[in-house]
């Protein structure tokens, strides 16, 4: 069975950093890509950065030099290292993986999303 946990949030000060990490455990083989969304309160998640199996990346342009998504593929992990984090980059993460084969399977898979908050 698959499972997708994060970690990492919690509250820093205003240009502080962290990184969330997300870890998909089961008997994983392969996985295409691990997403990472923001959703503010009342607000549809929005996608803000993705890392591909073949190392390609997307960051959205208002966090593009700031949010930075890597994976390490022995461990099934990824992460998303935030620098210079605002208030205005208070809200839930999610950490989304995509193409994971895991036995004869294969599918998509939501974290359970962590709570970043940052103070001024």
């Amino acid at each position: 069975q698959v499972q997708v946990v994060e970690s990492g949030g919690g509250l820093v000060q205003a240009g502080e950093s962290l990184r969330l990490s997300c870890l998909v455990s089961g008997r994983i083989y392969k996985i295409g890509a691990m997403s990472w969304y923001q959703q503010f309160p009342g607000a549809q998640r929005e996608l803000v950065a993705r890392i591909a199996d073949d190392g390609n990346t997307f960051v959205a342009n208002h966090v593009n030099g700031k949010f930075v998504p890597s994976m390490d593929k022995a461990k099934n992990t990824g992460y998303l290292q935030m620098n210079s984090l605002q208030p205005a980059d208070t809200a839930v993460y999610y950490c989304y993986a995509t193409g994971v084969y895991s036995g004869s399977t294969g599918g998509n898979y939501w974290g359970q999303g962590t709570q970043v908050t940052v103070s001024s």
